[in-house]
């Protein structure tokens, strides 16, 4: 059973996607057990849990990169609206699916291509040719990821040549470039240090004025700091979701606040 939403005095948003009764498996494990929940628009819902607990797995249905190695499954579906797509129907291209729905991964993983292109390279994808247009998207995007002022008279240049947290940057630039509705968010500071890990959960803050977030994170003051909704999972199961407020000042199960004041985990 789907937990219950917890109490909070802030109107519900519009909902943007939501899983029904979603379970995966790795050949014959069942890694995820029947997961209902909502995702906001405009706004940042973050996994905690355990290592193991599903927060990666769950997070990577929405975009069908399991898709990509042999023997996953899927089982129940998942809910983009207000098209009413069910991102996980056969019929859907996936490739269609990770337009819609970017992805940021733990560690910076720029292509060994200039900036510009690492920006470029979904619109080229899809297909654009436009010198102009995609000039016009870089430069936007790269503005959108707090990064245009640094690297906008070296676009020419290997992105592999940037900092670590300039890299993860570009790498969300990137993501935005296509114009996505949601970006996950799989671990993206864990690998940065704490003055880039700042401007990362700054600009998380930002861009969910024009992009539903979805973020996986370990650290759960970051959770606190950057989310509006937070689900804690385990084992595969959804345990509790909410308000981040609610659920880290009085969270409705015991697991969830062993989890959350260090008794567990």
């Amino acid at each position: 059973m789907t937990p219950p939403i917890l109490s909070g005095t802030s109107p519900t948003p519009a909902l943007k996607a939501e899983s029904r009764n979603l379970e995966f498996f790795y050949g014959t494990f069942k890694a995820l057990k029947g997961i209902s929940m909502p995702v906001y628009e405009n706004q940042v819902t973050a996994l905690i849990g355990p290592s193991g607990c599903g927060k990666s797995t769950y997070l990577r249905c929405f975009n069908r990169m399991h898709d990509l190695y042999p023997g996953n499954r899927y089982v129940g579906n998942i809910q983009l609206h207000p098209d009413q797509v069910d991102l996980l129907d056969p019929s859907v291209d996936p490739i269609e699916v990770r337009m819609r729905i970017s992805m940021v991964f733990q560690k910076p993983n720029p292509f060994p291509k200039s900036i510009f292109e690492n920006v470029a390279y979904g619109l080229k994808v899809r297909g654009e040719k436009s010198r102009s247009y995609l000039q016009d998207k870089v430069e936007v995007a790269l503005k959108n990821a707090a990064l245009w002022g640094e690297v906008k008279d070296r676009l020419d240049e290997l992105a592999m040549n940037l900092s670590g947290g300039q890299q993860q940057r570009l790498c969300i630039a990137r993501s935005l470039a296509t114009d996505p509705e949601i970006i996950l968010f799989d671990e993206p500071t864990s690998a940065l240090d704490p003055i880039a890990t700042g401007s990362i959960e700054e600009l998380i803050g930002e861009i969910k004025e024009k992009v539903t977030v979805l973020i996986v994170t370990h650290n759960m003051q970051q959770a606190a700091r950057v989310s509006d909704y937070t689900a804690y999972m385990y084992l595969g199961e959804l345990m509790e979701f909410g308000l981040t407020k609610d659920l880290f000042m009085k969270p409705k199960r015991k697991e969830t606040e062993d989890y959350i004041t260090g008794r567990f985990g």
